[in-house]
């Protein structure tokens, strides 16, 4: 008996669905099958995670095919010690942060040039638009860790303890990082 195999009868935050995918996957003859069920029961969820950290749809689509090629080749390394959607969302945000951090390091030239160009003048009203834009912004301001917190408690609307398992965080650090967070987009969306 392999090792995913006696993990996955020995876990129990495997819902029973979750253990009959788990158990098609291990089989070579309904892998194929059991991986396409696999994505489709997870991949708008996931999307929408990375797309909430990322913000375009075409970046938040490659890091979503990449999320799943790196499920593809290491499924068998899953052992059942956490629920199959909180190792997909870890997977996710590595490859989201992973993202991020090479967006970064291109952004920074850009950001050197517009340091130079003019303030822009205060409007009164801001379309819903702006203040979608200026809250992405803000959002992409913020340390890693902040960010990954904001955006699974904000947008994703999950619970602190969930969030401790796919981060292996305290639950108590997790909401001084969502406080510092918030605070952080309120100071900046207020300078702008």
């Amino acid at each position: 008996m392999n090792k995913m195999k006696m993990a996955l009868e020995e876990s129990s935050y495997l819902q029973p669905e979750e253990q009959e995918l788990l158990q098609q996957l291990q089989m070579p003859l309904s892998f194929e099958r059991a991986f396409s069920q696999l994505v489709q029961q997870y991949q708008e969820r996931l999307y929408w995670h990375l797309r909430g950290m990322l913000g375009p749809h075409e970046e938040a689509d490659e890091v979503l095919q990449n999320t799943f090629i790196k499920v593809y080749k290491g499924i068998d390394k899953f052992r059942g010690q956490s629920k199959l959607y909180t190792w997909l969302y870890r997977i996710a945000t590595n490859e989201a942060l992973s993202h991020l951090r090479k967006r970064k390091r291109h952004r920074t030239e850009s950001l050197e040039l517009l340091d130079h160009q003019a303030p822009a003048q205060a409007d009164s009203y801001l379309p819903a638009e702006d203040i979608e834009n200026l809250l992405q912004e803000a959002i992409a301001l913020l340390p890693d860790r902040q960010r990954q917190v904001f955006l699974l408690r904000y947008y994703d609307e999950m619970p602190y303890q969930d969030m401790a398992e796919v981060l292996e965080l305290s639950v108590g650090s997790l909401k001084a990082s969502y406080h510092h967070a918030v605070k952080k987009i309120e100071n900046y969306i207020k300078q702008q």
